[in-house]
């Protein structure tokens, strides 16, 4: 488990390119038949890639639970969302069986005890993305396919930013602790994600992006308002985005992230939005 402390934006000011990667960037989530995981001290998210290859995965595969939460298993006092971001597989909780399908998410509730991750098929396995977030009551696990989820469409192609909310785990979906996730697809054309930009000082955020196709980048940009800074992702690689930080990005080409929420509330819109003409 890879550990991601808190940081300072007076300090951050200072970081070089690299030392911004390291501190922000999540990479190589994805690993055959393994879990591999980050856990950030922003708002004590956990965010794990589960690849199962040729295996049954379980979700506490590698992590030394005792260790690391203090607890006896993963989800004793957390929940998660879950999106499979590859090809068709499956999630078993606690002995109910959820199949999979691209871009379909599984939200499971505080306590449920075992939890496995297997492909339908090795040739194009699933890709399962995590995050989990502390939680203080169990709600309901509860399957919500792609076709299922709240859209929301935004933005302008004169702006170049025409693009899809799908809003999955979101107050108006589903109830929850304090955990919100969604998915945002740009239109072919559009590269501009969250504009304008915005910080949210009660909540963290991290973003994860694919369907970034071959030789293309995203740059996603971060910091203070008044000194932003650039992160270049590239597939399936996260950017977390503690509270003071703005979170917004641009491609080039179009592409899909799954944007992740916790904090003091699920208020989608609660947050502080930057004009454009401020952002330095």
């Amino acid at each position: 488990m890879d550990i991601r402390y808190l940081t300072n934006p007076k300090d951050v000011r200072n970081y070089n390119t690299d030392e911004l990667r390291k501190e922000f960037l999540v990479q190589n989530l994805y690993e055959p038949d393994e879990v591999v995981g980050v856990y950030s001290h922003a708002d004590r998210v956990v965010v794990l890639g589960i690849y199962p290859v040729h295996e049954t995965v379980s979700v506490s595969q590698g992590i030394d639970v005792k260790k690391d939460f203090g607890t006896q298993y993963f989800l004793e006092r957390r929940e998660a969302g879950v999106f499979n971001i590859g090809g068709k597989g499956k999630i078993i909780a606690d002995g109910q069986e959820y199949e999979m399908n691209y871009k379909d998410c599984l939200y499971i509730a505080k306590g449920t005890k075992e939890v496995f991750f297997l492909s339908c098929n090795a040739e194009e396995p699933a890709r399962f993305y995590l995050i989990s977030t502390p939680a203080h009551k169990a709600f309901q696990t509860t399957y919500i396919p792609i076709a299922n989820a709240k859209k929301r469409q935004i933005g302008d192609s004169k702006t170049a930013n025409k693009r899809v909310i799908n809003q999955f785990i979101h107050p108006d979906v589903l109830e929850t602790c304090q955990l919100s996730m969604g998915m945002t697809s740009l239109e072919t054309g559009s590269v501009w994600n969250t504009m304008p930009a915005h910080t949210h000082e009660r909540r963290m955020e991290i973003y994860t992006y694919f369907e970034i196709p071959h030789g293309n980048k995203v740059f996603h940009f971060m910091g203070r308002p008044e000194e932003t800074r650039h992160i270049l992702v590239d597939n399936y690689e996260a950017v977390i985005s503690p509270p003071w930080s703005i979170h917004c990005g641009a491609g080039t080409s179009n592409y899909t992230f799954i944007w992740a929420m916790a904090g003091e509330n699920r208020a989608f819109d609660d947050m502080d939005n930057i004009a454009i003409e401020k952002l330095k």
